[in-house]
């Protein structure tokens, strides 16, 4: 049987060198950043402000969201409640206006729980108004602490950019709009929605836009280092790179290591699903490799290209079987062995995938054209290609995709962790089953997915 390690498979082929996968310890960064409107701040100008029809796009995919002009404070409520991924747990909420069995209960409930809602009147049918939703969009994005430090001149200051006078509005309104404003959960696309003379429900763009940057102050839209186009998204790379570790999952690896040697599986992979990019399906694929310089070199062929995608770095730790023939290995930091009963080790090692989520399925489509010309090594001396091309990369993508071949994942996850190892579909039922036989109360979650053909050749048993 073949290994599933992008590690073993270019041990097998090229080298007796072995792959390192990664655990990053960075902090994700988001590429968006917004200047503050207070005169102490240092402005910061946006590179890529997100534009509404993204966000709108994100909530449709992710969550069905299709918000129409018009909404109402209802509505709302339950586009807040479904974005953030809110569920009521006590459900002893009391409202005037919304029996428990109306259909914004659950809703209202929820983000009454959560600290958003406050007060025993929804009044869910009315048309919600731009203030309204920013009010509770402070509370959603965890500000509403930072807004009560507001003193009165700082509230005049912050508000003077939408031309409002404080007196205008209570105390804490006031603080509430402010701090939207000084933080950015307000972009100045929307300043004109919330200013004095308008008095209008806000169209379905400034919802969908209030929504995303909700979910961007609460951790839960896409994570991103950068783009393939940012001068800086090199030093990135590498700061992700240098500070990862291997991940640490002891319980889900012990039961992987079991199905190692018992060659139920050939290999796995070890990955922390809080860095995940959250990208579009249809707009992205992940790319698995070992080594930084080739990354680096990727994101420069990319541009070279005319390709614009987000990148995130996702960390990694590879396991396969090291065979004790190959010679003694010796342990790092990035690379660690443990020997097992018949002489051979488990190695574990550290590599990433690089999530990119592309302008359009135009350019998710070039991709495969540009690794096979640039990045994929069909002969020993090879010329002409960038640092470390292998014999079989390793892309692949959760929609289908014109020339890709379709394999199975068999994931394990526990909390933050989770385990998983690619096979041929008719090999999966295998795999779970034997997951099972060695623990009856794991739960192995079998999915399919595009991959590119030489690794699926590479799962074929094909060498190149």
């Amino acid at each position: 049987m073949l290994p599933f390690s992008t590690a073993f498979l270019q041990k097998s082929v090229l080298r007796k060198s072995v792959i390192a996968w990664t655990l990053a310890v960075s902090v994700i960064a988001s590429p968006v950043l917004y200047s503050s409107t207070s005169d102490a701040a240092t402005a910061v100008v946006a590179q890529h402000e997100v534009s509404a029809s993204e966000y709108s796009q994100f909530l449709q995919s992710k969550f069905k969201i299709s918000v129409n002009n018009g909404v109402t404070r209802g509505q709302y409520i339950q586009d807040l409640a479904t974005a953030l991924q809110l569920t009521p747990e006590k459900s002893e909420a009391k409202f005037t206006d919304v029996p428990t069995s109306n259909k914004w209960y659950n809703a209202a409930a929820t983000l009454s729980e959560n600290d958003i809602l406050s007060g025993t009147t929804v009044h869910p049918n009315q048309k919600l108004d731009a203030r309204t939703a920013i009010y509770f969009a402070v509370k959603a994005a965890g500000l509403k602490e930072l807004a009560y430090t507001y003193p009165p001149a700082k509230v005049k200051t912050a508000l003077a950019k939408l031309s409002i006078q404080p007196s205008t509005l209570s105390t804490q309104a006031g603080q509430e709009l402010a701090v939207a404003v000084d933080s950015g959960l307000l972009p100045k696309s929307l300043y004109s929605s919330v200013q004095a003379a308008h008095t209008a429900s806000p169209s379905a763009t400034f919802v969908e836009t209030v929504l995303g940057q909700v979910l961007k102050f609460k951790g839960q839209y896409k994570h991103y280092l950068g783009y393939t186009s940012d001068d800086d998204i090199y030093a990135k790379l590498q700061d992700a790179y240098n500070t990862s570790r291997l991940i640490q999952a002891p319980e889900l690896q012990e039961l992987a290591n079991k199905a190692l040697e018992e060659n139920l599986v050939t290999g796995y992979n070890v990955k922390d699903n809080r860095y995940e990019a959250n990208f579009i399906d249809s707009l992205s694929l992940n790319y698995g490799h070992d080594d930084i310089k080739h990354a680096v070199q990727l994101i420069g062929l990319l541009r070279s290209e005319g390709i614009s995608a987000k990148v995130q770095f996702e960390p990694k730790t590879s396991a396969f079987i090291y065979l004790k023939e190959w010679g003694e290995p010796k342990s790092t930091e990035d690379y660690h062995v443990s020997q097992i009963a018949n002489g051979n080790y488990i190695a574990n090692a550290k590599e990433y995938d690089l999530a990119f989520e592309f302008a359009n399925t135009a350019d998710k489509n070039k991709f495969q054209k540009v690794i096979l010309a640039y990045a994929k090594k069909d002969s020993e001396d090879q010329k002409g290609l960038i640092y470390s091309s292998w014999w079989q990369p390793l892309y692949y993508s959760q929609t289908a995709l014109k020339d890709y071949d379709v394999i199975s994942n068999n994931k394990i996850t526990q909390g933050d962790y989770y385990v998983q190892s690619f096979s041929l579909n008719d090999k999966s039922a295998t795999v779970a089953a034997g997951f099972k036989a060695l623990d009856p109360s794991v739960k192995v979650d079998r999915y399919q997915f595009w991959v590119d053909g030489p690794f699926f050749n590479y799962l074929n048993g094909d060498s190149k």
